[in-house]
């Protein structure tokens, strides 16, 4: 596996059409080479807590988790609950990017904790814009030190 230098931006998204577009709008802007894609929470949680195949990355640079809810193997909420209470991981931001505008997941994603929920747009150009958003607000105008 090749290992990054240095992750800005955890994508946690099973949608390989979802990914591609995510990625695709972060390196319109520039802010691909940062991202690091994986599929489930399972994996973003091996990542997260060095594990296994991430045993040797370096995650110390991590300054926006963009977190999908509906994962396989762990759920998008789950992840979010067990970063969120764990004091060493807590204070990452975590942005819901999700296709769920239901009334329950956004209350209970802000009951966990997200630092913000956004339902995904369905236009690529809506969505494009959306991500262009996120990257310079969480990168740019956002003051975070890992």
């Amino acid at each position: 596996m090749n290992i990054p230098n240095n992750i800005n931006i955890l994508l946690v998204e099973d949608n390989p059409t979802d990914a591609e577009m995510t990625i695709r709008s972060f390196k319109k802007n520039n802010l691909d080479s940062l991202v690091f894609h994986v599929n489930d929470g399972a994996e973003a949680l091996d990542l997260m807590y060095l594990k296994g195949e991430y045993s040797d990355f370096n995650i110390s640079g991590i300054k926006l988790i963009l977190l999908d809810l509906k994962l396989p193997k762990i759920g998008g909420l789950e992840v979010l609950k067990i970063l969120k209470n764990d004091p060493n991981k807590k204070e990452i931001p975590i942005v819901i990017l999700t296709s769920s505008a239901e009334e329950k997941d956004i209350v209970e994603g802000y009951k966990l904790y997200a630092n913000s929920y956004i339902v995904k747009p369905v236009d690529f150009t809506q969505f494009s814009k959306a991500i262009q958003d996120i990257g310079y607000y969480w990168l740019s105008l956002n003051k975070y030190k890992p």
